[in-house]
């Protein structure tokens, strides 16, 4: 007997979706330690002396588990409230706000404010991208710098590419196929799972997500509006590449 879970488009990750996230990503491969590692040198190539960071987007703190040992402070921010309470537990010394990084407003400042895993591409246009990355840098510290990982360029983009992963972990198997095509200028994205237990039904996961095809002078525009000088290194995490911008 299979159950059925959906996740209503553009809601973020949530509830049972949340929870096999991690299991699903590093099954697949994805390295947290070492993107951490890369991305803690990038900052401080940049910002020798860097003592903060500020990881926008944070998901469940992964990468934030990482970095922790590599500032004074760390520290996350998450809109997704299942997303936002994995983070804590995984992270229990370190804070991680709740807020919108289109318009969150903490106070302080960071050497570094990050944005990764394409996080920035749930940005419905322009202008929702321009008021993310005047936040970004409204939280940046004069000489810091803000390193934002894209998704796909409109040119760059693969329409109808299909993803499939099979991934053992914490006694489940967990499938994962996802279906990705073109919408009005941006990824429609469909994600299906299934999660199998021994002693319990087959749980059957959906999710569909809006993912924003900006141009790269998108992101470059919004750099300079935030009176961010910026550039763009090719390659990345995930082969998106990443765009570093520095407050004068």
């Amino acid at each position: 007997m299979t159950t059925t879970t959906d996740a209503r488009a553009d809601e973020g990750y949530t509830g049972a979706v949340a929870r096999v996230y991690d299991l699903v990503h590093q099954g697949k491969g994805k390295d947290y330690a070492g993107e951490a590692a890369d991305l803690a040198d990038l900052v401080t190539g940049r910002v020798p002396g860097a003592r903060s960071l500020l990881d926008v987007a944070c998901g469940t703190g992964l990468h934030l588990a990482h970095l922790a040992g590599r500032f004074e402070r760390v520290e996350g921010l998450e809109l997704s409230p299942d997303m936002l309470a994995a983070a804590r537990r995984r992270n229990p010394s370190t804070t991680v706000h709740h807020g919108d990084m289109r318009d969150f407003s903490l106070e302080t400042t960071y050497s570094a404010v990050t944005c990764m895993f394409s996080s920035i591409g749930h940005m419905a246009d322009q202008g929702e991208l321009d008021a993310a990355l005047a936040a970004f840098a409204a939280h940046t510290e004069p000489g810091g710098v803000v390193v934002v990982e894209p998704w796909w360029f409109p040119d760059t983009f693969t329409p109808g590419y299909v993803g499939a992963a099979v991934v053992e972990a914490e006694g489940k198997t967990i499938s994962r196929v996802s279906h990705s095509r073109l919408e009005d200028g941006a990824t429609r994205i469909d994600v299906h799972y299934l999660v199998a237990e021994p002693g319990r039904d087959i749980e059957h996961l959906s999710e569909s997500h809006r993912i924003t095809l900006f141009p790269r002078s998108a992101y470059e525009l919004a750099f300079e509006r935030a009176s961010l000088a910026t550039e763009f290194l090719p390659g990345g995490p995930s082969g998106r590449g990443l765009f570093i911008g520095v407050r004068a």
